[in-house]
Formats: C-alpha cells, structure tokens, sequence
C-alpha cells in the first residue's frame, strides 16, 4: 500500500490565524495539503424561485444552515422586492449563522434561536414550544429530504425553499490532478470530479467522506470510500484521517 503524500482538502483554504488541523497534520506527518473548493452556488434568479408556488410572507420562522443561505436569503428577497417582517424569527444551525444575521437585522435574541452542536434536532424543543410558527427552511437544489422527514417525525412542518445552485468548478487546466488522498464534503464533490475529469479512475487514491450522503454519493458513481466520518470513534473527518495516517504512513 503506498503511504499518502499529497490530500486535496475540498474546502477553501482557512484564513491565516484561524486554527486549521490540517495544516498540524501536514507538518507532524510530512505531507502536502493543497485546499480547492471544486463546488460554487449561485443564487436562483427571481423568476426560477417563483415558479416553486412560496410566498415568504406566509411563513413565521425561517431555518438557516448556513451563512450563504442568510445571503440567498435576503438577496433573494431584495430582488423580490419582499420587505421581510421585524417579526420573522430565525433558527440557525449555530451561534455563528445567527450572529451573521446582524449583517441584515438588528439582532435581538428572541428572534435568533441557535442550535447546539450543529444539530438542527437540539432546535424541536424551542419549535415545540411555539405551535403556531410557520417554518420556511433556506436549501439548495440538493438539499437533504431527510432533514425535512425527520422535523415531520416530530410533528413539525418544514417547508424547504430552493434559493441556490450547487455548481462544479472548473479545474484549472495547468493544475495536474494527482493526489493520494480527496477529502470530500459533499454528495456534489464527487460530481465535480466527474464532471472535471470523466476518464478519472481512483486506483490507489483514497477517498475520505464528511457525512453518510458524501459516502452514498462516491459509491454510487462507482468510487471506493476508504475513510468516512462521523462515527462512534471518530466524530470528526480530521480524527478519522489522522487514525489513517498513524496506521498506514509510517
């Protein structure tokens, strides 16, 4: 088995000063990290959001996964001309998502209700409490169903609203292809693999998995999956690759 020297991290590269394991990783065990993201979104036209049937005036509360999906959001809005309520309430999937908020609203905490631990479920027991809210939950074309199933379990109702596109990005054609190791984050970067590269075969790469659905996705398009995570012993992809590079690169 051939010991992994060069990992596409399929994010972008952390700003300076902030902590980033992998680059711990690359210097503890003699690698090369390069970061691409090798997905975009773009935000739905106007006339394309129309054409779902959603007001967003009928809805009380709106679900946020993401700091993109507040832009969407509120730029979508803007071009709809939707003068968004002083009373909308926001659920967001972290402290961070709702503190972005302030870029569009002035922050008041019984508008703003943060999950804990990134966890949409930790938000039922705040929408429990308030029945007559009416949930509206900013998603991309690929957006996970069975979030949507698992609020409906628990009696509550969540409309998802499709606001922007998950897109490939085009690999630059002078940047050679040739790593020992992709990290993937979503179902969509193994689209953008294939999209980039059609004639791609995995060989000795191997391929590590953020989430079931990146997993599911790389198998389906006919790929191996050599580390996934979150699992019982590693609940962070970082943990799991390390394990990885501590058993096979010494």
């Amino acid at each position: 088995m051939s010991k992994v020297r060069k990992i596409l991290i399929s994010q972008p590269n952390p700003p300076a000063g902030h902590h980033n394991p992998y680059r711990e990783m690359e210097k503890q065990y003699g690698l090369t990290m390069e970061f691409f993201q090798l997905i975009r979104l773009e935000g739905l036209e106007a006339s394309a959001f129309r054409q779902q049937r959603i007001n967003v005036l009928d809805y009380t509360a709106v679900i946020f996964g993401s700091t993109l999906a507040v832009d969407h959001y509120f730029h979508l809005c803007e071009r709809l001309r939707i003068q968004v309520p002083e009373s909308m309430h926001y659920y967001c999937i972290s402290d961070a998502v709702g503190n972005y908020l302030q870029h569009y609203i002035q922050y008041r905490k019984r508008r703003v209700f943060p999950a804990a631990n990134h966890d949409y479920m930790s938000l039922l027991p705040t929408m429990k409490r308030r029945p007559q809210e009416k949930f509206l939950m900013v998603v991309s074309d690929n957006y996970n169903e069975a979030l949507i199933r698992q609020f409906a379990q628990q009696g509550i109702t969540v409309q998802p609203a499709i606001m922007y596109h998950t897109l490939p990005v085009e690999w630059p054609k002078d940047k050679p292809f040739d790593y020992d190791m992709i990290v993937l984050f979503t179902p969509q970067g193994i689209q953008s693999i294939k999209y980039n590269f059609p004639d791609w075969t995995q060989g000795e790469t191997k391929i590590a998995c953020l989430g079931p659905k990146t997993a599911e996705s790389v198998l389906d398009a006919g790929f191996r999956v050599d580390i996934q995570a979150p699992s019982p012993l590693f609940p962070s992809i970082t943990s799991a690759i390390e394990d990885y590079l501590e058993k096979n690169n010494d």
